[in-house]
């Protein structure tokens, strides 16, 4: 189902959000490397790997929600909303890379397993919990698709930290380091699982496919039923990035039709339009 997304938000500062968030999740990301060092542990490691891709993408959602708010120029005349995409694409490239090589790290020591130190791991995962929760909570109440991207990244990590956790805990019992590379495989996986999924939205946006919850003949069908039109052509829909809709369309109209009726057509069709979610139309009227 397609939605309007012009809605006003005044309970919270996206801007503030992510910027605090940003600086939670990079300076644990800096502790978690030191202590992957300390702890000889390659599941640190990974989810350091994975928190400086999740650094960089609060970097890049931080930078661009202030970049957008940017009025269109002679250069990038629908502004600079698209920008996010880079990002996005930017972020996926620096995780896949971080994924394979703790992949190459940890596929080795599953066949010659390395003392790690299972205490330190335990606290790490408790202070990596903390940390991401606190990140969580800014942003659980989004007012924009950044915070909401922002705050899913965030409780992913929750979730891994207490993956961390529970295997920790479990080498400390047992002596089973073997746990330590299956984690860090198990994280690494998820966090390419996750890339690829980024990558399945940014590529049909990129490409200017119909957006997702918006059906063309359905727009088509309200359009062509709006008094006055005798039927429409060249209708075509895209998006500029996950939330910002943009479409163009040949309206027919009989030759005779009043000016003031041709006013009136023009705008049952934006309000058809934007109920829709179209946030930019351009209405071409030919009279036959």
């Amino acid at each position: 189902m397609a939605h309007n997304h012009n809605h006003n938000h005044t309970h919270s500062n996206p801007t503030d959000n992510i910027s605090t968030a940003f600086f939670l999740n990079l300076s644990f990301t800096l502790i978690e490397i030191i202590g992957g060092i300390l702890t000889n542990s390659v599941a640190i490691m990974s989810d350091a790997v994975h928190d400086f891709g999740d650094s960089l993408s609060l970097a890049l959602a931080w930078y661009f929600q202030r970049k957008s708010k940017k009025a269109a120029t002679d250069k990038y005349t629908y502004g600079y909303r698209r920008f996010s995409l880079m990002g996005a694409v930017i972020t996926s490239i620096v995780l896949i890379i971080g994924s394979v090589y703790i992949l190459s790290e940890a596929i080795p020591r599953l066949i010659t397993p390395q003392e790690t130190n299972a205490a330190g791991m335990f606290f790490l995962a408790i202070i990596g919990i903390i940390a991401n929760g606190i990140g969580v909570l800014k942003t659980r109440k989004a007012s924009s698709i950044n915070e909401r991207v922002v705050s899913l990244h965030l409780l992913e990590d929750v979730l891994g930290w207490a993956a961390v956790l529970v295997g920790s805990g479990v080498m400390y019992f047992t002596g089973l380091t073997i746990i330590d590379p299956l984690l860090s495989i198990g994280i690494a996986f998820f966090v390419l699982y996750n890339v690829a999924k980024n990558i399945k939205q940014i590529m049909p946006i990129i490409l200017q496919a119909a957006p997702v919850g918006i059906e063309r003949g359905a727009i088509a069908d309200k359009l062509n039923a709006v008094e006055g039109v005798i039927g429409i052509s060249d209708l075509r829909i895209w998006a500029l990035d996950e939330e910002y809709n943009v479409l163009t369309v040949t309206v027919d109209v009989a030759g005779d039709l009043p000016p003031g009726e041709e006013a009136r057509v023009r705008g049952e069709m934006r309000g058809v339009l934007e109920h829709e979610g179209i946030g930019h139309a351009t209405i071409e009227v030919r009279r036959l």
